[in-house]
């Protein structure tokens, strides 16, 4: 089905159906992971393991979260919808996990710009660019997901955050054809090369929330 580009794609705090409720889903996850909640943490361990996968294909993943909002969307393509809020949230799970600090922050980077604060200095950092080029090269949605696992991990060793309901957003709209991966793929280079390094935002820094059982908890999954 093909549908006309809806001027959210590029404003990117405005976030359509998709986004909105990946953010809802995630933040109630995120809370009560960093709150230590076994259901929480029990749940999050599920997500992380379709990371990088298709996750319309593992059936472990159904029902951890809930979508019944996208249902009651006539507008919505069902299918890139789903595949665009687990692919975020499983993402996501492998980011947090063993994180006392909130990886999911709304109104927070956008990939483009979270990967530009991997490079020291803010420096382009070839390898870090090669990734970020490779993500965005991605023709199918399975491989960018791969794709962006790769670069997660590179966020979550750094303990930089993103903002994970502008991501589902963008995964939902990515799979709009013939327009979505180029308007995506425009968006995540803006993002890049706008960035100027700044100190702390987005950081270990912050200190909204600790929780230095976090090894143990992940490892009792």
């Amino acid at each position: 089905m093909t549908t006309a580009p809806p001027a959210t794609v590029q404003r990117r705090r405005v976030l359509g159906p998709v986004g909105t409720l990946a953010g809802s889903e995630i933040g109630r996850l995120q809370k009560g992971y960093l709150d230590d909640r076994p259901d929480a943490v029990a749940a999050l361990a599920r997500l992380r393991r379709g990371a990088g996968k298709d996750t319309s294909t593992i059936p472990d993943l159904w029902g951890l979260l809930d979508s019944d909002t996208l249902h009651a969307d006539p507008a919505l393509h069902q299918d890139a919808a789903h595949t665009a809020l687990y692919t975020a949230a499983t993402l996501y799970a492998l980011h947090q996990q063993s994180r006392g600090t909130r990886m999911h922050r709304p109104g927070g980077d956008e990939l483009g710009t979270a990967v530009r604060r991997l490079m020291p200095g803010g420096d382009m950092d070839e390898p870090t660019r090669k990734r970020f080029v490779r993500a965005g090269s991605a023709a199918t949605m399975p491989v960018l997901a791969t794709r962006l696992r790769e670069i997660v991990l590179l966020l979550r060793r750094g303990d930089f955050a993103l903002d994970y309901a502008l991501l589902a957003e963008q995964l939902y709209q990515w799979q709009q054809q013939p327009w979505g991966p180029d308007s995506i793929r425009r968006s995540w280079g803006r993002s890049l090369h706008a960035h100027r390094a700044k100190p702390a935002s987005g950081t270990a820094s912050d200190t909204d929330s600790t929780a230095d059982t976090d090894e143990n908890k992940d490892s009792a999954q």
